[in-house]
């Protein structure tokens, strides 16, 4: 039976792959506080009808909204807090969506 002492190639090999994960652990950490928020005149957020405030959509150029709809229970909410003030958003990336706001390409979250 091979012995289970500690080498210094196996110390190398672990401190190596430990090293690796780093840069993930790093950009997770920070991804969230890198995203600013979404102006709504940003000819992306233009193009998707995005408000910051659901209860503020028009009506009459979407007849399809509903009152409870909102950015903080669509499916395209990064956040796995639905309750945050605001979330990054997966048709806006780079960008934070506010809890309230909404767009034209909302859709039911499973589970909200």
């Amino acid at each position: 039976m091979k012995s289970e002492k500690l080498t210094r190639r196996s110390l190398l090999g672990a401190s190596l792959l430990g090293v690796a994960g780093i840069p993930v652990v790093v950009e997770s950490a920070f991804a969230q506080a890198a995203a600013t928020p979404l102006n709504p005149a940003d000819p992306a957020a233009k193009a998707l009808g995005y408000v910051e405030d659901s209860s503020k959509v028009d009506a009459k150029a979407n007849p399809m909204h509903k009152a409870d709809q909102h950015c903080g229970n669509c499916l395209q909410w990064v956040d796995k807090n639905r309750a945050a003030p605001a979330s990054k958003c997966n048709l806006f990336p780079g960008k934070m969506v506010k809890n309230a706001g909404w767009c034209k390409v909302w859709v039911k979250a499973p589970g909200t």
